[in-house]
């Protein structure tokens, strides 16, 4: 998304607003192993209140990820 910085003077200046996007490890214990997913503060929100595996059969089956997209660690 574009926007403007806007400074005390009202001059304007062009800036993005990006995606807070993080990577992290989790503990998949349904497989029994680590993988690593790269995704937003919400997405973090929704595993943390839904738990990982319906998290990312939801993902999976909405279209957002795919199976093969998912690095498996160890």
């Amino acid at each position: 998304m574009i926007g403007n910085n806007v400074s005390h003077s009202k001059r304007r200046t062009k800036r993005s607003f990006d995606v807070n996007l993080f990577k992290k490890k989790f503990y998949y214990v349904e497989k029994g192993c680590w993988i690593e997913l790269r995704l937003s503060a919400a997405g973090l929100r929704i595993i943390n209140k839904k738990g990982l595996d319906a998290a990312l059969n939801e993902a999976v089956a909405n279209g957002y990820c795919d199976w093969n997209e998912i690095a498996v660690i160890g």
